[in-house]
């Protein structure tokens, strides 16, 4: 794995013939070719309904259409989950900022491997320290909103991961805001895609007449009389999960003739990480630690020979090739195996990158920051633990 970490550690800096690294896989739903696959549901801009996203694309040579089955940034979400599942497992450590509260005697925990913005989010941005501190007041908090293109030194010693998966400060107001482009970038999709139906409604066994009750403090009642009063709340009840819905015609998943995931990372946009006055050696090795990171999320998430995206899209993982792609010749790019497709050879090389970081110079935290929620979040965070009354009735 030494001789890995040296190729990669000459790619990360565009020192090599190697331009980027790429993981192709091919998966076919667990029922095998034709079973339905349910994509994740979007609104549809001309009708305004649910639908999937389906576009036209190049596969093979040839014009295809193909359904998105998991995006880009649900891909990254997936392997920070996986790194945070790692963390938490005492398997490596990862510098990150964690915000630690409780709420309803139950522990309440966000960190920047699991906030929708990453180390950039207004979670963190209303949060403060042991102290009182507003978290972006603090030494570290500071250091992450002053960091620039030129330096993102801040970014490795207390959140290298989102140097891998990208961030974006668009919760500050500044007229330059820190943007980091993703380095890891992974998709999957469904090719020719059939879209199918399905009727959804529920059966209840006694039958409850579907009246319309009035909705009280405590529930809801029967109307006294027969009919609610005048300006009282009210509801359907199989609006609150009760009687017979008649069935109805609905999204039914998809067909594909294959299910295939590309993700690549950019060995141009590591070179382009730059950390102030340090000097290559550092740069060099820090960019390599970036790179061991999203290696090491990539198989920690996807290695398995199998995957579930969400319910009704289980996946078998039926071939994959992990390589580097170089410069190329007579008019196509040259490949070679990447000899490293599992999570226990990803650890080894994330671990020889780590030793060879801090030999260059670069320091980590060696915990998480912690911080907690503002007394306004945490007023917001109790109102989403409180019951507050009886919900609708969703469909499967």
């Amino acid at each position: 794995m030494k001789d890995v970490y040296e190729r990669l550690l000459a790619a990360a800096s565009l020192r090599s013939a190697d331009g980027a690294i790429r993981v192709v896989s091919d998966y076919e739903p667990l029922g095998g070719i034709g079973t339905p696959l349910f994509p994740p549901t979007v609104k549809v801009k001309a009708t305004d309904a649910a639908g999937y996203l389906v576009e036209p694309r190049y596969v093979d040579g040839e014009e295809t259409k193909v359904v998105l089955l998991d995006q880009r940034q649900s891909q990254a979400n997936r392997c920070e989950a996986a790194l945070l599942d790692a963390v938490r497992g005492g398997e490596v450590f990862i510098p990150h900022l964690e915000m630690a509260t409780e709420s309803e005697g139950m522990p309440v925990r966000m960190t920047s491997l699991d906030a929708p913005h990453r180390s950039r989010d207004a979670y963190f941005r209303d949060s403060v320290d042991s102290s009182g501190t507003k978290f972006d007041d603090t030494e570290a908090g500071a250091a992450l909103r002053d960091a620039s293109a030129r330096d993102v030194s801040a970014y490795l010693r207390l959140v290298p991961s989102d140097l891998a998966y990208g961030v974006w400060d668009s919760h500050r107001k500044r007229r330059i805001q820190v943007k980091i482009p993703r380095t890891y970038t992974s998709e999957m999709v469904g090719v020719a895609p059939l879209v199918g139906v399905r009727a959804a409604g529920r059966v209840d066994r006694l039958n409850l007449a579907g009246d319309t009750v009035e909705l009280t403090e405590s529930g809801w009642a029967p109307p006294a009389g027969g009919k609610p009063k005048k300006g009282a709340k009210t509801a359907r009840m199989s609006e609150l999960g009760h009687g017979m819905i008649p069935p109805s015609e609905g999204l039914g998943g998809v067909s594909v003739t294959s299910v295939q995931r590309s993700a690549t990372i950019s060995l141009a946009q590591l070179s382009m990480l730059r950390f102030g006055s340090a000097d290559e050696e550092y740069a060099e090795a820090a960019r390599a630690l970036v790179a061991s990171i999203a290696l090491l999320g990539d198989r920690l998430a996807f290695a398995s020979p199998a995957l579930r995206l969400r319910s009704g899209c289980d996946l078998l993982m039926i071939s994959e090739r992990v390589e580097w792609v170089q410069r190329g010749s007579n008019g196509r790019p040259v490949t070679e195996p990447f000899e490293l497709s599992t999570p226990r050879e990803a650890v080894e090389l994330f671990r020889i990158a780590v030793e060879r970081a801090h030999k260059a110079g670069v320091e980590w935290a060696a915990s998480p920051l912690v911080v907690h929620p503002n007394a306004s979040l945490q007023q917001a965070i109790d109102k989403s633990y409180v019951i507050a009354g009886i919900g609708e009735a969703e469909s499967e």
